[in-house]
């Protein structure tokens, strides 16, 4: 199976490449930067240039089997600034790829959404795929937006199509800017010194999931004929103060909270059941929080 990895040089993105490349398919990369933290891998051929580019969308598409979508050109923070662009970035630009797969005959989709922002503030804990949908970001409300517009691709054209509802990904090559990524910015921080902002008390609690699990997991949906919606998290819940205290034990180095006032659209607790993924996919995440945080920790060690 020859795949086109849209993102494919982000932090999800290149692991999702290494473990595409393991199981034996080849390997097409479309994205706007080569990898920031090593070099193009022989066996990828890459595409560079803008997702909204369809010409170069049409090139990269040609002759492949399937598609994993991974971009997406903003986060929850920034798209609540502007959420026009993120329309025009996120959802229109999906929508304009559906198109253009379908002209070049690809039906195979597997798209990374997002089960810390589709829900809303939960009214069960842990979370299933049928709990009601009331995102509180502009970013969670273009997350389902793009579901339905897959869901319709189905119902329409015969998409064959994989949601993934990532809970919050983490592990080497994640970025240190601090717009994303809770657990790789701390770790940045521990190794260069400077104070970690925390949103609130520090009591929200999200379900951190590494990204070779959700590689592992991107690679078996596009194996497989189901399609549908499915979460992808650990399934246990850990707060921002507790992860403090776990990245201060792995380290040995004192963290220095910056407490910030809460934001609206941060909902206060999200973990999720992924028993529907677990059980069509065969699929059970391997690396403990604990662990994770000390393999992260070791590359980002040897990388500040």
């Amino acid at each position: 199976m020859e795949v086109l990895v849209l993102g494919g040089c982000g932090f999800i993105g290149s692991h999702v490449v290494d473990e595409l490349i393991g199981h034996g398919f080849g390997v097409r990369v479309l994205d706007r930067h080569p990898e920031p933290f090593r070099a193009p891998l022989p066996s990828v051929e890459y595409f560079e240039g803008e997702f909204s580019n369809t010409a170069l969308l049409a090139e990269a598409l040609t002759g492949v089997d399937a598609v994993v979508h991974l971009i997406s050109t903003t986060v929850p923070s920034t798209s609540n600034l502007d959420p026009v662009a993120d329309i025009t970035g996120n959802l229109i630009a999906t929508v304009r790829l559906l198109d253009v797969m379908r002209g070049v005959g690809v039906r195979n989709l597997v798209y990374l959404s997002s089960g810390g922002t589709v829900y809303g503030i939960p009214q069960t804990d842990p979370i299933t795929e049928d709990h009601p949908v009331q995102p509180i970001s502009s970013y969670g409300i273009v997350k389902l937006a793009i579901e339905k517009y897959l869901h319709f691709e189905k119902h329409m054209h015969g998409l064959r199509y994989c949601v993934l509802r990532a809970s919050n990904p983490y592990g080497a090559r994640q970025g240190h800017k601090g717009v994303q990524g809770v657990l790789g910015t701390y770790l940045w921080r521990a190794a260069t010194g400077g104070p970690v902002e925390v949103w609130g008390n520090g009591s929200v609690v999200r379900d951190y999931i590494h990204v070779t699990d959700v590689a592992a997991l991107c690679a078996s949906a596009l194996s497989s004929s189901a399609c549908g919606v499915f979460n992808a998290g650990y399934g246990e819940g850990a707060s921002i103060l507790e992860i403090i205290s776990m990245i201060e034990n792995t380290t040995g180095r004192p963290l220095k909270p910056d407490f910030k006032p809460s934001r609206k659209f941060d909902v206060p607790r999200v973990v999720l059941d992924s028993t529907r993924a677990r059980r069509e996919f065969d699929w059970w995440p391997k690396i403990g929080l604990q662990d994770g945080i000390r393999q992260t920790w070791d590359w980002v060690s040897k990388n500040a």
